[in-house]
């Protein structure tokens, strides 16, 4: 693939923002983004807006980007509008980037942005359900809940309260890893634990409490063996990267230094496969591509950000993304390795569990964490000598894997 450079990020902190518009939002990122790259917006010659929930929330089901961009100064240009469920802001990086690749421009914009904090909860959860098959949500849920069979919840384990019908999923995929391989709840809370460690560093993550292990245990039980410190919050957020030809590095005055080059970008959908045969899961043969596209393989990354919207979604991907083998992720992040300082830090944001999930910027979210880390900036929280990460990124449901996936990998050229 040839050079492409990510010149510019831009992150509002990951919360409920009460007086936050989308277009606020979307502002607050595109603004810090221009501002780190020392980009005129008039140079910008693409943009790619992603958004899940704007339309079914708040009426705004045509043409989002337009209204949020143009005020900002971004006219003229090409503006797409991206869904993707969960997957959508990593699916706007790639449609930029491939922007760029064909030689229609010199200089992308890529935007993700999600207002989910709504009056009417049941609306916001109602959206999640649109993840998936609308015509068969009840077929949907028992092939996906058939995955944990021979493990039933013990009594008290399983939330009251009104929560996404996906978090039961996830717990099927925890109590299938659970019969087969022996993941314990213990491990599923050394995930969780040290994410929210890794988040007491990052200022713009929603959660920055640290937590041990017990204490994830006891926090309140959402679907067993998954806890309510498991799990990812409910967000609001925005964030944006700029992209650059090399041609454009030096046309444009963009400081090489801090230029991070993209090395990888797949973007892919499910496939039907039986659930035991994760060798063809959509997230590890993406994975494969990008290493091949990358020239490089597992064993030289150095930083990952992947999509834990539970414990269980990083033990599943730190498998897929070929850092151990399967069924060992929980071993893996029970070792101490996926901490900073270990063999491969995952989510040193804090990941979806800590530094929130507002769904369409969640993936420029952990691309915004992976160029600061390469930079070299993160405080407290950075990696120490990382020159190579990896982003992974999910989206939706289809039979029994993501329908979306998004696998990139980027260096300090």
């Amino acid at each position: 693939m040839k050079p492409v450079y990510i010149v510019g990020v831009g992150m509002t902190p990951f919360r409920r923002h009460d007086d936050g518009t989308v277009k606020r939002l979307t502002a607050w990122a595109v603004e810090d983004a221009l501002k780190d790259a020392g980009c005129d917006r008039r140079h910008i010659q693409a943009a790619y807006f992603g958004n899940v929930g704007q339309g079914p929330l708040e009426g705004q089901v045509c043409v989002p980007g337009q209204v949020a961009l143009l005020p900002l100064g971004i006219q003229g240009a090409p503006i797409v509008n991206v869904e993707n469920a969960c997957a959508t802001a990593s699916t706007a990086f790639h449609l930029a980037l491939r922007h760029l690749l064909v030689g229609d421009a010199d200089i992308a914009l890529a935007v993700g942005v999600e207002k989910l904090s709504v009056r009417d909860k049941a609306k916001a959860f109602a959206l999640f359900e649109g993840g998936w098959d609308i015509e068969t949500p009840e077929a949907n849920a028992q092939t996906l809940l058939q995955i944990g069979a021979g493990i039933a919840p013990p009594p008290g384990t399983m939330s009251t309260r009104p929560y996404s019908r996906f978090m039961d999923i996830y717990a099927a995929f925890c109590r299938y890893h659970m019969a087969h391989y022996g993941l314990t709840q213990s491990q599923l809370a050394a995930v969780s634990a040290k994410n929210h460690a890794h988040a007491v560093h990052n200022e713009r993550a929603q959660y920055r409490q640290a937590m041990s292990v017990q204490e994830v245990l006891a926090s309140p039980p959402i679907a067993y063996p998954l806890t309510q410190a498991m799990c990812s919050p409910i967000s609001d957020g925005a964030a944006a990267a700029i992209l650059c030809t090399e041609s454009a590095l030096a046309r444009y005055g963009f400081d090489r230094r801090r230029a991070i080059r993209v090395r990888a970008s797949v973007l892919r959908s499910a496939t039907a496969r039986a659930w035991e045969d994760l060798g063809n899961h959509a997230t590890r043969l993406a994975a494969l591509h990008a290493y091949e596209q990358a020239g490089l393989g597992p064993r030289d990354m150095q930083v990952a950000e992947v999509h834990d919207a539970t414990s269980m979604g990083e033990i599943l991907q730190s498998e897929n993304l070929g850092f151990c083998d399967a069924g060992e992720g929980g071993l893996l992040a029970e070792s101490g390795a996926t901490s900073i300082g270990g063999r491969i830090p995952i989510n040193p944001s804090g990941g979806l569990e800590s530094k929130g999930h507002p769904v369409g910027a969640t993936g420029l979210g952990q691309i915004f964490e992976l160029v600061q880390q390469l930079r070299g900036e993160c405080g407290a929280r950075q990696v120490q000598g990382a020159r190579i990460a990896i982003q992974e990124n999910g989206g939706g449901i289809w039979r029994n894997e993501e329908a979306a996936c998004h696998v990139g990998i980027f260096s300090r050229d």
